[in-house]
């Protein structure tokens, strides 16, 4: 099943996606409606009512998740093409709700940074509260996927060796549309999936999520780990090679280009870059 969180006159939300309609699931956005601890049944008994897809206005798929959490350096080609070595385990840094915006609003570029780049990701949503996980548990956990696109300020970024300064800018990170979940997609909780980014038409990005490192399940083992996931948490898992920064020469979003970031099975932002006010 397909979930997502949409902007309606009444305030967010939670939708579950139906030919080409939208039933409602009675709560407000994605993260409370996963909180229940039978979504999937609701999800799957809810009949209305309905509204129609086209035209809906994408919130962030969870809102307000307890953490977001991402990982760096986790495609095989894209540390290579970074110039270091596979790491022994995932390289962690977080985000935060503010940063997080919806599936076609714009991204605010700030007048702070001269190298605004971009990175696709798939992105892991956790459906039950889980602490140190077994494969199992972690199994279990996974709600489904969704598609991010964690925007970097790279020059900010790399002004010290904790990257969280580049990362987590306000309203600069699109993710969504929707929450598939792991039976429509093909690996399932570990799904094989084209990924693509593309700048005003050109390709930039281009992998399946087959040659991540660390897989989707391993990452909520470790992360369970180090801290309690709760329902609608989100789990970035890295960007394929084809990112801006790694260019030559260079590349990066001044303001005014159409960002379209999309993963196989799961749907595609589309973002038009934004300069700060």
């Amino acid at each position: 099943m397909k979930l997502a969180t949409v902007r309606t006159s009444e305030g967010t939300r939670a939708v579950k996606a139906e030919g080409d309609g939208l039933i409602d699931l009675g709560s407000t956005d994605v993260g409370a409606f996963l909180a229940h601890a039978d979504w999937r049944d609701r999800a799957a008994d809810a009949t209305g009512p309905v509204r129609p897809a086209e035209g809906a206005d994408f919130a962030p798929v969870v809102p307000r998740p307890s953490k977001v959490v991402c990982v760096g350096l986790n495609y095989r080609n894209h540390i290579l093409e970074m110039g270091r070595d596979l790491p022994s385990h995932p390289t962690l840094f977080a985000k935060f709700a503010d940063s997080l915006i919806g599936a076609g609003d714009d991204i605010v570029r700030p007048g702070e940074t001269a190298e605004f780049d971009w990175e696709a990701e798939l992105t892991v949503v956790i459906g039950a509260q889980v602490r140190r996980a077994s494969t199992a548990e972690a199994e279990r956990a996974i709600a489904g996927f969704t598609v991010l696109n964690d925007v970097t300020c790279r020059d900010w970024q790399f002004r010290t060796r904790e990257w969280l300064q580049g990362k987590a800018w306000d309203s600069t990170t699109p993710v969504g549309p929707y929450v598939v979940t792991p039976d429509e997609l093909p690996g399932g909780v570990r799904p094989a999936l084209d990924v693509k980014l593309t700048v005003d038409g050109e390709q930039m990005q281009s992998d399946t999520t087959g040659d991540l490192l660390f897989d989707p399940v391993a990452l909520v083992e470790y992360v369970s780990t180090i801290v309690r996931l709760n329902p609608g948490d989100l789990i970035a898992t890295g960007t394929p090679g084809g990112v801006g920064h790694a260019r030559d020469p260079k590349r990066y979003l001044l303001g005014g280009e159409t960002v379209v970031t999309e993963i196989q099975g799961i749907g595609r932002l589309v973002n038009r870059v934004v300069k700060d006010a």
